[in-house]
């Protein structure tokens, strides 16, 4: 039984054939394609369950696949996997901010990148969290409907995203540290991967409006959904 499909859009033959070999290995079903335009009609067509997007691509680059991806409503909510090269730190926060789940430096780790994978589908599949809604200062989060409104209008949110808020507003008045969101939102912890947590919450902020007062950064420590309004405090 295939642990799922998972679409490699990448133009080097090499790296290709190195991820393909690995997924195969662990029980994963690998499609392939070389370039943006072509990548993203499979991503389409088949819609994977995982999408690795290498940055440089020909015809279409990552940043334009991942910004098309997200706005179709049947592959938003598929996740991707960003391959950039050391020197692409703008392209990687970008990409992340155009709804990329994370990144992986070249050359990265087989291991590291096969754990990666897992978590994401391990995320996908895991059903709806029964614990509830939970409202606070005119956010509302639905997880049985997987809604978020503010002040009664909806907001999207990836799903990313909203497991992030989810998190964040459960644990209200608490201090979550980098490294604890990693591990209950994206269901891993790795050296050097803070920034994934921070471009996502940016972009959370955004979303959220005038409520996004009350996401709070900790310096030095990490983020804190603030259960006090702030003229109450």
């Amino acid at each position: 039984m295939s642990e799922g499909t998972v679409l490699i859009i990448e133009d080097d033959a090499d790296i290709r054939e190195l991820l393909r070999f690995n997924l195969e290995r662990e029980g994963y079903e690998p499609l392939e394609s070389a370039d943006g335009i072509s990548g993203l009609a499979m991503a389409k067509e088949h819609i994977p369950d995982c999408i690795l997007l290498d940055i440089m691509l020909p015809g279409m680059n990552g940043l334009e696949v991942c910004r098309s991806l997200a706005a179709g409503t049947e592959t938003r909510d598929i996740p991707v996997l960003i391959l950039t090269a050391k020197g692409e730190e703008m392209d990687r926060v970008v990409g992340l901010s155009l709804g990329a789940d994370d990144y992986v430096v070249k050359p990265f780790s087989v291991r590291e990148l096969m754990l990666r994978i897992r978590a994401v589908l391990r995320r996908r599949r895991r059903p709806a969290s029964d614990a509830g809604a939970v409202t606070a200062h005119g956010i509302h989060l639905d997880t049985s409907a997987h809604v978020v409104t503010v002040d009664g209008t909806e907001v999207a949110l990836t799903a990313t995203e909203f497991r992030l808020l989810e998190d964040l507003m459960r644990h209200g008045g608490i201090v979550r540290t980098r490294e604890q969101l990693l591990e209950h939102v994206w269901g891993y912890s790795f050296e050097g991967y803070a920034r994934t947590v921070d471009t996502h919450m940016r972009r959370l902020r955004s979303k959220l409006g005038d409520a996004q007062k009350y996401l709070e950064t900790v310096r030095g420590v990490g983020y804190r959904f603030n259960k006090i309004r702030k003229e109450e405090a």
